[in-house]
């Protein structure tokens, strides 16, 4: 069959190539005789329009295979004519210079003699097809054809490529630079003739370096300090100190937590409860402890098979459980297996590698050259664990295991101390040490008391003689057991393990971080993390598709660049902190958000970062900005999730079994975002409001929506509304002078900023409606002072508590408080 369609393939690409070079022989004929017959010339004219036309203007530039050519074949060819080899149609594949150029497909130097040229400029036939409704534009034409002129070179895919060093650029500006990553964005802007803009105040950029990296804002005092301090290591020195805060594990474990798709329940059926916050903890105190990434990403996939005597790899390895499962008793075993295998290899490869594997569940990789075998080889890894047994069927003697129960069994677990417990527990030992006031020591000893160890899901590999066998389902087709039993490998393209025996998950994970001299792909992975670490600081990657570097993922803006950040962080000892410091101290982090009006036409989604990026806060961080203002945050790492306030009867629809959602009533009540409890099924509303995602996949980069709904959210959630509460509280007893300067006031604590004469006159008139309205309903004004469970002063007027408590309903729902500056 497919000699047939190759033969077929070949018999109309000649047809075509006589039929185009014919005509080009008349072209020719015509052109010579156009003195005599002008009628023959437009006859001529008309026998090769797109040939003649397709090219836009003369143009001599290089074209990329990678930044210009993979883009568009990707979007409009792949899917039929990409690396799934079983798919592909008429046999023609055009991801590789080996196949495209067999057959005359593309002819290097010749698009006339290249049959896929042929069919791009065919208005009868074309390709694209008319009905996969995808069309070229005639620039993509013109690259596309000038590619083929030039002998359409093929790249190997940049993201495959190890990570090469270049030499600095030099740059026209030589003043401008303050750090030799400027140089590489100064030099990208000067060819294209883009100015970038001037650097932002003092007062925005402690904002921004605090939010970043602690994901809280600045105190007045903190930014009244920097703001006077005129030492030249006045940028530097608060770097530092931001990244010593205990808060920067807090804020960096945000972002993680979405990447390996973290939450406090199950997912799938009845979404029970599991055990697994020690977890959490752990990354906080990585990041916190400037644990290097090789060594973060090496116990978080094989913890359990790594010597530690603190204990800390195995709460690690709890990742390789975080995927969700499902405990009906009447569940296909087989099919859950399947769906679990699926699960890890999925974001195993876009947590780590950002790559898609998982689309290779079920044919080869329509884009990337990962086949479906890799994708079983894969997922083989994982076969070697033992944590199936809550797929045991029910048999009437083991209820909890396999059935419905609310928090579910998941073994293996172990119990523990987490490293944050450990830390908070000897600091209030040493305390109570150096305490001789009893009273103090009984109140120390109860905190010491009250850090119990807890439950968490963890890594546990079985004999080699047990190791769950892993077949290639043909189609994905959980149900065939016809496919061969795989043996754990990484995919083929990448090369093999040097492994005598059964490669386990300590050998993937050892080669996820060894460089390429190595046979590892360490540089590669290290490519993935500095971009993540530079769309934090920065708003968009230098790669925008952060979870996929694939062929559906879009090329670097600045490829020179992105490189030498990964080779600078290996070479650092994966240091993620002196990373981050890296890229804080340069001219670019410190530009102003207010673009020109060049960088609107040319630049909207400032990929070339010609300014600083200012967009929305995280859902938790929104939360923890409002509780810091108020002062009702309770500033304390780790623990169990927070069940902060939520509508009655959300959880009507979750079953197996019913339950109500009971809120904290205690200090775990003013948590901060990162603990509150991540129900996957029916997330909380103020974060769905605010896009978090429900982190049953790996989301590396958060969609930013804007609708009616997160405002709504920010002014009537009752933890907004009492946080307005105790802030106003704040406004009537901390704040001196009349309305106005308490208004000031208020907003020096909320924005770094004081009011504008006309921010003044609405918010003052809206204070002198309230005053009225509640003085004339003194009911409304007790509702309103009374929600929430934290004490209020009672020696305040309702009446001025109330006023001022819608006042800072406002304050706390202005774009600019939940904006990142």
């Amino acid at each position: 069959m497919k000699e047939t369609m190759q033969s077929r393939s070949k018999n109309k690409l000649r047809q075509q190539f006589f039929v185009i070079f014919s005509a080009i022989l008349a072209a020719a004929f015509v052109l010579f005789a156009a003195m005599f017959n002008q009628q023959s010339r437009s006859n001529a004219d008309a026998a090769l329009p797109e040939i003649q036309h397709v090219a836009l203007k003369e143009n001599t530039e290089k074209v990329s295979f990678n930044r210009d050519i993979r883009p568009i074949l990707t979007e409009n060819c792949y899917a039929c004519h990409g690396p799934d080899a079983h798919e592909a149609k008429a046999d023609v594949q055009l991801h590789s210079a080996k196949l495209a150029h067999d057959d005359f497909v593309i002819v290097p130097g010749e698009p006339a003699e290249s049959e896929a040229w042929l069919r791009i400029i065919d208005e009868e036939d074309p390709m694209p097809p008319k009905k996969s409704h995808k069309v070229l534009t005639a620039e993509q034409k013109d690259l596309v054809k000038r590619w083929i002129e030039q002998g359409a070179e093929y790249e190997e895919h940049w993201a495959y490529i190890t990570p090469e060093l270049t030499q600095t650029p030099a740059v026209k500006d030589q003043a401008w630079p303050k750090h030799w990553i400027d140089s590489y964005i100064l030099a990208g802007l000067e060819d294209k003739g883009i100015e970038p803009v001037a650097d932002a105040d003092r007062v925005t950029l402690i904002r921004r370096l605090s939010f970043d990296l602690t994901g809280l804002p600045p105190t007045p005092e903190e930014v009244e300090a920097f703001v006077n301090d005129k030492s030249p290591n006045a940028h530097e020195n608060l770097i530092d100190r931001l990244l010593q805060s205990p808060h920067f594990g807090e804020r960096l474990a945000i972002y993680w937590l979405d990447i390996v798709r973290f939450a406090d329940t199950v997912g799938y059926h009845g979404d029970q409860t599991m055990s697994i916050t020690p977890y959490r903890d752990w990354v906080i105190w990585a990041f916190n402890e400037n644990l290097p990434y090789d060594q973060f990403m090496k116990y978080q996939v094989a913890g359990d098979l790594i010597e530690d005597p603190t204990g800390h790899a195995l709460i690690a390895s709890a990742y390789n459980r975080l995927h969700q499962t499902s405990h009906e008793g009447g569940l296909q075993r087989k099919e859950y297996e399947a769906i679990y295998d699926a699960d890890r290899v999925r974001n195993f490869s876009e947590a780590f590698m950002g790559a898609t594997i998982g689309c290779a569940q079920c044919h080869d990789h329509k884009y990337d050259p990962y086949t479906d075998e890799d994708f079983y080889a894969l997922a083989a890894f994982f076969g070697q664990m033992d944590d199936l047994e809550h797929l045991a069927p029910y048999d009437g003697s083991n209820f909890g295991k396999g059935t419905n129960k609310n928090p579910t069994w998941r073994e293996p677990t172990a119990t523990v101390l987490s490293p944050l417990d450990k830390q908070r527990k000897a600091a209030l030992e040493a305390h109570f040490n150096q305490t001789p006031d009893e009273q103090i020591r009984k109140t120390i000893q109860a905190e010491i008391d009250a850090i119990k160890p807890r439950k968490v899901m963890i890594s546990k590999q079985r004999p080699p003689e047990k190791f769950r066998p892993v077949r290639f389902l043909a189609r994905g087709n959980w149900a065939d057991e016809t496919g061969e039993i795989m043996k754990p490998a990484i995919p083929s393209f990448m090369g093999e393990l040097d492994v005598q025996g059964t490669p386990t998950r300590l050998h993937l994970a050892q080669w996820l971080t060894k460089p390429e001299q190595e046979g590892g792909i360490g540089e590669l992975n290290a490519r993935v993390m500095v971009n993540r670490l530079w769309y934090l600081m920065f708003g968009e990657g230098l790669c925008t598709t952060l979870g996929d570097f694939g062929g559906q993922g879009m090329p670097p803006n600045h490829p020179e660049l992105l490189d030498r950040l990964a080779i600078e962080f290996v070479g650092s000892g994966w240091d993620i902190k002196a990373m981050l410091k890296k890229m804080a101290m340069t001219r670019t982090y410190r530009l102003s958000t207010e673009p020109t009006e060049q960088l609107l036409r040319v630049d909207q989604n400032n990929e070339l970062f010609a300014r600083q990026s200012q967009r929305r806060l995280p859902a938790e961080m929104i939360r923890d900005n409002a509780l810091l203002v108020s002062g009702l945050m309770v500033d304390q790492l780790g623990g169990e999730s927070a069940r902060p306030y939520q509508p009655v009867g959300y959880y009507m629809h979750l079953n197996f079994p019913k339950r109500k959602y009971k809120q904290d009533e205690d200090l775990n009540q003013w948590r901060r975002g990162v603990y509150m409890h991540w129900q996957r099924q029916f997330l909380h509303p103020m974060l769905k409001a605010f896009d978090a995602p429900s982190r049953e996949e790996c989301t590396a980069k958060r969609p930013i929506s804007n609708t009616p709904l997160a405002a709504l959210v920010a002014l009537n959630d009752p933890s907004f509304v009492e946080a307005a509460r105790n802030f106003s509280q704040r406004v009537l007893t901390e704040a001196k002078g009349g309305d106005r300067s308490k208004l000031d006031w208020a907003m020096m604590e909320l924005l770094s900023r004081k009011t504008t004469d006309r921010e003044a006159e609405l918010i003052l008139t809206l204070l002198n409606e309230n005053r009225s309205a509640f003085s004339q309903s003194p009911a409304s004004a007790e509702a309103l002072i009374s929600v929430g469970l934290s004490p209020r002063d009672e020696k305040l007027n309702k009446t001025e508590h109330a006023a001022w408590t819608e006042v800072c309903r406002v304050l706390l729902n202005l774009h600019e408080t939940i904006t990142r500056p």
